[in-house]
């Protein structure tokens, strides 16, 4: 098949997609139609109506637009079939019934933001940068029946620096999986449907893969009695969003959430009783102090100090920690849990 006959439907919605979608439309491929999720409520009252990202770019370029409440609407589906698509491509969109990744002669394909079998499901740029790992990257693959499961096609690898946040690294990969699914489209018609494909193991170097499932509000908790190493991962692996969060507690013991944007390793070693354990009811509860050194604002974790470096107390802004130690009085009587 030649590059102008081949039909494409795009599925996606967030940000990250239009990087996708915007190569397909600037590389001249015959996107029929853009599959999205239905407009979001938002505002006080959900009176306002908010389209994805996805669907501002297609109507901005004059691309069809669908948005099912369900998948497996007959309608829809349907609607699907008009399209007379020989490919699907899918990035950060929802799971697909076998109705309709299994309707293109061509199949669907997926750009997801790992490098598969490491990190399936909902979270993979948070999961790799909380977990400390060096490198992640972008795959493509086959959908089946199963989440993230499909023969792989191809992958691209990404450096994650050591001082990088899921932002940097949301970013590279966005760019970087734009130009897969172009490479992989490419492939697919000089193959004539058929790509050269790889299954996907079960473990790596023996160990079973790492998976990334959704990320939630508790998911966001510090864990104070970790490493320094391992708090500094997780901070940087939630920012910006969602933000990784403690409670502080104030001398007079009220609660107060505090998110933490950035911090600082100092190498430095705490003390046995720099952190402590208390009994709540019939709740243990573990809580570590905050102390000052200088125009530094520190909490112990399980083995060293580490710096807060950017952070934000509910109801205000995000602000750097020395502003924060400017307008808050008996810092070091206070501690955080």
């Amino acid at each position: 098949m030649k590059k102008e006959d081949l039909r494409i439907v795009f599925m996606g919605t967030p940000e990250f997609a239009v990087e996708t979608l915007q190569a397909l439309v600037e590389n001249n491929y015959n996107v029929v139609a853009v599959v999205t999720q239905p407009d979001k409520p938002v505002g006080r009252h959900g009176s306002v109506l908010q389209p994805s990202a996805v669907k501002q770019y297609a109507l901005e370029h004059g691309l069809p637009v669908l948005q099912p409440e369900k998948m497996k609407d007959p309608a829809f589906v349907e609607q699907l079939r008009s399209c007379h698509a020989n490919l699907q491509v899918v990035v950060a969109f929802r799971m697909l019934p076998e109705v309709v990744w299994a309707m293109p002669e061509y199949g669907t394909f997926n750009v997801h933001a790992a490098l598969l079998p490491q990190y399936r499901g909902a979270a993979p740029i948070n999961w790799a940068v909380i977990n400390g790992e060096k490198e992640t990257g972008v795959t493509t693959f086959f959908l089946d029946h199963d989440i993230d499961t499909g023969r792989i096609i191809m992958k691209k690898h990404f450096a994650i620096p050591d001082d990088a946040d899921v932002e940097y690294v949301y970013d590279g990969l966005m760019h970087l999986g734009a130009a897969i699914c172009i490479e992989t489209i490419e492939a697919i018609i000089a193959a004539d449907g058929h790509p050269a494909t790889v299954p996907q193991p079960q473990a790596v170097d023996g160990s079973p893969v790492s998976t990334a499932p959704k990320i939630f509000k508790e998911t966001c908790e510090i864990d104070w009695a970790k490493t320094a190493k391992q708090v500094y991962d997780f901070v940087r692996g939630l920012c910006p969003v969602p933000g990784a969060w403690t409670t502080l507690v104030t001398p007079d013991g009220k609660e107060t959430v505090l998110k933490i944007y950035k911090t600082r390793k100092t190498g430095n070693e705490t003390q046995v009783s720099g952190f402590k354990t208390e009994v709540s009811g019939f709740k243990m509860q573990e809580w570590s102090i905050l102390k000052v050194d200088g125009k530094s604002l520190l909490v112990a974790c399980g083995d060293e100090w580490l710096e807060l470096v950017e952070l934000q107390l509910a109801g205000k802004k995000r602000m750097k920690a020395q502003d924060f130690l400017n307008g808050m009085k008996q810092i070091e009587s206070c501690h955080v849990k």
